[in-house]
């Protein structure tokens, strides 16, 4: 058999001591590297094609900013008198009041919650983000054990999208908790599936910029959404879940039939076979070449294919260096998770019209997606994501701190507050896949990805309450996520560094950097 380590030089090889890091594992990752690391045409399409899947994604985390809104009310003739001195619709009789549309515009108006308690007017939204907790606690290693990243993201769509169909049939609140609780439960893990598998699917060179892509996508999603209620304004909620499911099911079908599974995942679980099948079909190769090089990897199956469902949790929990990575990264993406959801949430507490006001923060998110894709590669992860914590949390206690007649700056400072919690969402999810091995990458984005939407289950009640108290939302989210993102000097820095592929190439590459000095610090994180 070749030297699995033909790049390395012969001063290296004289020495063996300082060989920490196996020689087959340097050639794994040139391997990857040397095929697929050019980005072509048939890489191109698999990305934006799995990376899509964000677009639905966006649709059903905020579609409730419409179907849950208080709609429009006017006094009647009957009113007119008792409108003027009170302004609290719960304290008018009935016939003084009526509202501007059809009652079936919105859930609060067709079921009569407009003076339901907060528990029960955030019930949809809290079961939504509930449904995503225990979805991505259910889901979240099946794409790194048994089903892969590919079919991970079909499942997901498909259990979304028929979710969301099945809730124009919602005949009241409960039914329709239920049925939100049931689309958070199949969306948990559309999102780590889409960025690990687009990742996995290109080079180094180009890993950072195509996990960046889905959050362009995200933004989509995110500004069709108000396009789509303003058209339908008029309409029943039900057709906005119609309009936004119905696609999402149709893109379940392009992803069995026309994406790829990761070359990467299918090589730790010693199907190599397939990997190299796969590579083949997305990379400029050359058959023969590629496949002697290829079939020379002494990979080692044994480690890697006896893996169960939730092994690989165990894995992270019995590694002291990971448990404290991923409990320091979690702790940020609370913090990070609760104002990025809660502030959407909260816009109606803005005195500013419901459509702009969320067709702004859409917008907000395309500056935040261009600095991650143009800048990531310069931008170190853990100072990046400390300066925008700190500057939303800043921002988001000064929207509490103006007052009334100075509506116009809150809403600017709810803006860069926005802006900068979608910079630091951004940053942590491609940090999130530097701090982890392959064999643990998607399990670990996973939990990562829990904590985010831990945040936002707390998030309906603390804006329902909000309504007459600003201390109790935006204040709120300010000290939540400056006190969260303090943790970020807890992690390593992972800027310019290589994707390991397994717990023990990842422990010898930074033993490897503390011992020689040229480490970021990471080294003493292995303890």
């Amino acid at each position: 058999m070749a030297d699995p380590t033909p790049l390395l030089s012969q001063s290296h090889l004289a020495d063996p001591e300082p060989m920490l890091i196996p020689k087959h594992l340097p050639s794994l990752d040139e391997t990857f590297e040397r095929y697929i690391g050019d980005f072509g045409w048939a890489q191109l399409l698999q990305a934006f094609l799995v990376s899509f899947a964000w677009v639905f994604d966006a649709q059903q985390t905020f579609i409730s900013l419409f179907t849950d809104a208080e709609p429009p009310w006017h006094c009647t003739e009957l009113g007119t008198e008792l409108c003027t001195s009170v302004s609290n619709i719960c304290q008018l009789p009935k016939g003084s009041w009526a509202w501007d549309r059809a009652a079936d515009t919105s859930i609060v108006s067709e079921w009569t919650l407009v003076c339901a308690g907060s528990i029960i007017k955030s019930l949809p939204a809290s079961s939504f983000f509930m449904g995503c907790m225990v979805g991505g606690l259910v889901l979240a290693t099946l794409a790194d054990s048994s089903l892969g990243r590919k079919n991970m993201l079909f499942f997901s769509c498909l259990l979304m999208s028929a979710t969301g169909i099945l809730t124009i049939f919602s005949p009241n609140v409960w039914i329709y908790s239920g049925f939100r609780f049931l689309s958070g439960f199949g969306r948990a893990t559309i999102g780590t599936c889409a960025i690990v598998l687009s990742t996995e699917l290109v080079g180094k060179r180009w890993r950072s910029q195509v996990g960046v892509c889905g959050f362009f996508l995200f933004t989509l999603g995110f500004l069709s959404l108000p396009a789509i209620a303003y058209l339908s304004r008029s309409s029943s909620w039900r057709y906005l879940y119609l309009w936004t499911s119905v696609p999402a099911s149709l893109y379940c079908v392009l992803v069995h039939f026309f994406v790829r599974e990761s070359p990467r995942w299918l090589l730790v679980r010693g199907r190599k076979e397939e990997a190299v099948a796969t590579l083949k079909s997305i990379g400029a190769v050359n058959n023969s070449s590629f496949t002697l090089s290829f079939s020379g990897l002494p990979f080692e199956e044994e480690e890697t294919t006896n893996l169960h469902l939730y092994s690989v949790i165990s894995i992270l929990l019995e590694k002291r260096w990971a448990l404290r990575r991923l409990s320091a990264v979690m702790t940020v993406g609370f913090g990070v998770g609760m104002v990025y959801y809660g502030m959407p949430l909260a816009l109606g507490n803005l005195p500013f019209n419901l459509y702009w006001n969320v067709t702004f923060n859409a917008l907000s998110e395309l500056p935040a997606s261009l600095i991650a894709f143009f800048f990531i590669e310069r931008l170190n992860r853990k100072s990046s994501v400390l300066v925008f914590t700190m500057t939303s949390g800043v921002c988001s206690i000064m929207c509490v701190v103006m007052g009334e007649e100075w509506a116009s700056l809150k809403i600017g400072l709810e803006l860069v507050s926005f802006f900068s919690t979608c910079t630091a969402f951004d940053i942590l999810l491609i940090y999130t896949i530097e701090l982890f091995p392959t064999c643990v990458r998607n399990s670990a984005m996973a939990m990562v990805r829990q904590a985010l939407v831990f945040g936002g289950v707390f998030c309906p009640v603390i804006v329902e309450i909000g309504r007459g108290n600003g201390y109790l939302s935006y204040g709120v989210f300010g000290v939540v996520i400056i006190s969260c993102g303090l943790f970020v000097g807890c992690l390593p820095e992972t800027k310019g560094g290589t994707l390991c592929d397994t717990m023990e190439e990842e422990e010898n590459k930074q033993r490897a950097g503390s011992g020689s000095g040229t480490g970021t610090g990471t080294g003493s994180s292995l303890a």
